[in-house]
């Protein structure tokens, strides 16, 4: 009962946070930011609770082998103490037999003999303390295997509880663990979220720079326009000479061409191979020399991103992160310089489908081939 009762909690709460997920049809960059922040926030609530059950769960082995061990001992035990009633009830047997069969006269014999009362009574008294010696042994026996036949059902008792209880909280993990593993694939989508918004963004704001730049060359245009209408008025001022016209503000990439209305289009940042080469030089001079450290952008410790700051600026100071990296212009025909990146890592491109990166702890900067789904951005 409890077992489905947890199960239906956690099935409610999953599909309570994936309901969540869906109401936005349009969300923004931050607000997608967000939404992961707090679905790994989740994601941690839940690694501690798997955490914390499997300690437990770590707990119960422990205690189901010391109850094995306990079982198995008093297995033995009572084996023991079988073998011993068996051997004290065959000696009574035999006892009974000799003292009821033919001991009774020698017996007897040995009272009638004795040559005084007092001797009569130590003989009687002798054969009686046998007697109950005899019983008294028996019955210790037999408590004896009662005891540890008692102390094996309930250490049978007890491990099938722990063995129940054991059951529960791996139903528990596995229930938490498919949960993670939602929340982990949830956490990829909104990545995937992230960068295409953040590609709408740039490709909005190309627009409005574009739409920005058009206005500005009509305006210069018009203006222009209206310099040359007054130029013609028959009442022009004679000693105003053709140098002293008013500066003409139209864009330089449009003065060729005045006729194109503007370039529709935002050209692709040009590169620089002298800037390229200084990066690739920088990342090189780290490979198998630079640990890979969480957080880092260091001499001889990195991590991903800090690792691309410094081969761009060559100062250990970070530029962003993979996220400040997905926004920047991509470009289709990566050159040695640029920087290779998807949402979870980066690194420095140097050609032939190649690139230096601080791969993961234990590894450090190394040179490998560019991931895949990763793509090409510029500086």
């Amino acid at each position: 009962m409890k077992k489905r009762l947890v199960k239906a909690l956690i099935a409610s709460a999953v599909m309570s946070s994936l309901t969540i997920t869906t109401v936005f049809a349009t969300p923004s960059v931050d607000e997608l930011k967000n939404q992961k922040a707090a679905t790994e926030n989740e994601v941690n609530d839940l690694q501690t609770q798997l955490n914390k059950l499997m300690d437990k769960v770590n707990e119960l082995e422990n205690k189901l082998i010391k109850k094995g061990q306990d079982l198995t001992k008093a297995k033995k035990d009572l084996v023991v103490a079988e073998e011993k009633q068996k051997k004290q009830y065959e000696d009574m047997k035999l006892r009974i037999q000799y003292m009821y069969e033919e001991g009774d006269s020698s017996a007897l014999e040995r009272v009638a003999s004795s040559g005084s009362i007092a001797e009569i009574l130590n003989q009687m008294e002798y054969v009686q303390k046998v007697h109950t010696y005899d019983r008294n042994k028996l019955h210790e026996y037999e408590e004896t295997v009662q005891e540890v036949e008692d102390l094996k059902t309930t250490l049978e008792k007890d491990k099938k509880k722990l063995e129940n209880l054991q059951t529960e909280y791996e139903a528990q993990s596995e229930e938490l663990s498919t949960t993670i593993e939602s929340k982990s694939s949830e956490i990829e989508n909104l990545d995937v979220m992230i960068q295409e918004a953040a590609r709408a963004a740039l490709e909005a704001q190309k627009e409005r720079e574009r739409q920005e730049r058009e206005e500005r060359e009509r305006q210069a245009r018009e203006q222009q326009q209206q310099q040359e209408q007054q130029n013609q008025q028959p009442n022009q001022d004679q000693n105003q000479q053709p140098d002293q016209q008013q500066p003409d503000n139209t864009d330089p990439g449009t003065q060729d061409d005045p006729s194109s209305g503007g370039d529709t289009s935002t050209p692709e940042p040009s590169y620089n191979a002298a800037t390229g080469n200084a990066v690739v030089d920088r990342a090189y001079g780290w490979v198998g020399k630079a640990s890979y450290v969480w957080g880092a952008c260091s001499p001889g410790a990195f991590d991903c991103s800090g690792f691309v700051s410094y081969c761009l600026t060559g100062s250990y100071s970070r530029l962003g992160t993979t996220y400040t990296f997905l926004a920047w212009p991509q470009t289709s025909n990566p050159q040695p310089g640029d920087v290779c990146v998807n949402a979870g890592h980066c690194g420095i491109y140097i050609g032939g489908g190649q690139m230096i990166h601080a791969a993961t702890e234990g590894v450090g900067v190394v040179v490998g081939p560019v991931q895949s789904g990763m793509i090409y951005v510029r500086y």
